[in-house]
């Protein structure tokens, strides 16, 4: 009896091994499919993407890439750190395994830094053989067209990538870029016409508030406005050039009354000729009122020659000599030399010739 309990207990041990054998044997799949799958990196997918677009998974023609798999470091050809293993499609999703060879110092880093888990992206770079704004294939906020055909040219690691589905696109060989320093990618991936529309609604929207209408006017009501901005416009060039014209003509007609009273001043003798430009800046400055206060209040130069005639006696009694025989010799020579003009009126009265010309 003791001996066939003994047996019964090897066999209980047995099994257990053998079912924990088995437990472990079942859990290796399981656990390699993990590791794997945590090795693995996405290529692509369908979601929307920086350039305002998407990539149809089914249009990826991976031929070319399957043949050449190469892996990059940040898109720069000659800097090969690997290739990429195990390509799958599934789900809409491209992905494969990143295979650092680490022949280089980048391939070693990128290595050790996606075991560590700090480098996580990778990008593809597509060329652009089809596209499509059919409707049935555009996505909410979708801006440019569908990419339903496309190229995989290469597969690089990435620092930071333009998105969470970072990827790089070119068509026609030319580098479709979206970044501070440039972007050409209206040149080789179009916007949608419903986008361009939506774009033009905003902008007439935007003119519209800017002109103080509603947000919902239309086109027809903008373009009335901004004719009477323009009627405006007009109309206020046409009263500045008056208004310049008028000012022209009052600065000539004041510049004509300053002058006609700085040349009375000079005939009254309140002023010399000589300062005949001086007081017409004056009157410039002042105003033609003010400079005929100025004038007012100057008492004409008297010549001596009618000091002298008034304190005489005889024909001169009233300031004025009949004939030269009347003036005095010395008022005589002082006539000739200031009052030349009166010298020879009375010259011709006396001897009834003009007087010639005298040297003074």
């Amino acid at each position: 009896m003791n001996r066939l309990q003994t047996i019964v207990d090897v066999l209980h041990s047995c099994l257990q091994t053998l079912h924990t054998f088995f437990r472990m044997l079942w859990r290796l799949p399981k656990f390699a499919e993990k590791e794997t799958e945590m090795n693995r990196i996405r290529i692509s997918n369908e979601t929307l993407n920086q350039y305002g677009t998407w990539i149809k998974t089914e249009g990826v023609d991976l031929t070319q890439f399957k043949r050449n798999p190469v892996l990059l470091w940040m898109h720069e050809r000659g800097k090969i750190i690997g290739c990429i293993k195990n390509i799958s499609v599934e789900n809409n999703e491209i992905t494969g395994e990143p295979y650092f060879d680490e022949v280089t110092e980048e391939s070693r880093q990128a290595k050790q830094q996606w075991e560590k888990g700090t480098l996580r992206m990778g990008s593809p770079r597509f060329e652009v053989i089809e596209l499509s704004d059919a409707p049935e294939l555009l996505k909410p906020g979708q801006t440019r067209p569908t990419v339903t055909k496309c190229k995989l040219v290469e597969f690089s690691m990435v620092d930071i990538g333009g998105n969470d589905d970072n990827i790089r696109l070119s068509r026609d060989g030319k580098d479709i870029l979206l970044s501070k320093t440039g972007d050409n990618t209206g040149d080789v991936l179009p916007v949608l016409n419903n986008v361009k529309k939506q774009n033009k609604m905003n902008e007439l929207k935007t003119i519209a508030l800017m002109l103080g209408l509603a947000e919902g006017a239309t086109l027809q009501e903008v373009q009335q406005k901004i004719n009477v901005i323009l009627g405006y416009q007009s109309a206020n060039a046409t009263l500045r050039t008056e208004r310049d014209d008028l000012k022209k003509q009052l600065e000539t007609m004041q510049m004509a009354g300053v002058t006609a009273l700085v040349d009375d001043a000079i005939k009254a003798g309140k002023i010399d000729a000589t300062k005949k430009d001086h007081f017409i800046n004056l009157g410039k400055s002042v105003g033609q009122e003010s400079l005929k206060l100025t004038f007012d209040a100057m008492h004409a130069s008297v010549k001596p020659t009618t000091v002298i005639n008034a304190g005489g006696n005889g024909g001169a009694a009233n300031g004025k000599y009949q004939k030269l025989s009347e003036v005095p010799l010395e008022e005589m020579k002082l006539m000739r030399k200031e009052d030349p003009q009166e010298y020879r009126r009375l010259y011709k009265l006396e001897y009834g010739v003009d007087c010639p010309e005298l040297s003074i």
